[in-house]
């Protein structure tokens, strides 16, 4: 299963872990993923994401109906 958050889209980043020596050696930065379910009253039924946190405060702020709505202008199928 891909790193990947199904609303914002973010996906794991490529750095370097630098030591005090300045010695650089590859490294990703993951998102912060978590498995969620929420209950969509419109359609009487629960949907499993998995999202990043910082999803779950979009979904907080905009409510989850605005989100499934931009997903599925955006063609996800959910």
């Amino acid at each position: 299963m891909a790193r990947v958050c199904m609303v914002t889209g973010k996906k794991p980043m490529v750095g370097n872990n630098v030591s005090h020596a300045n010695n650089r050696t590859k490294r990703r930065f993951l998102p912060n993923l978590q498995n969620r379910k929420f209950w969509v009253e419109s359609e009487n039924r629960w949907v499993s994401m998995r999202i990043t946190n910082n999803a779950l405060r979009t979904i907080d702020k905009n409510g989850i109906d605005a989100v499934l709505a931009g997903m599925r202008a955006d063609g996800q199928k959910i």
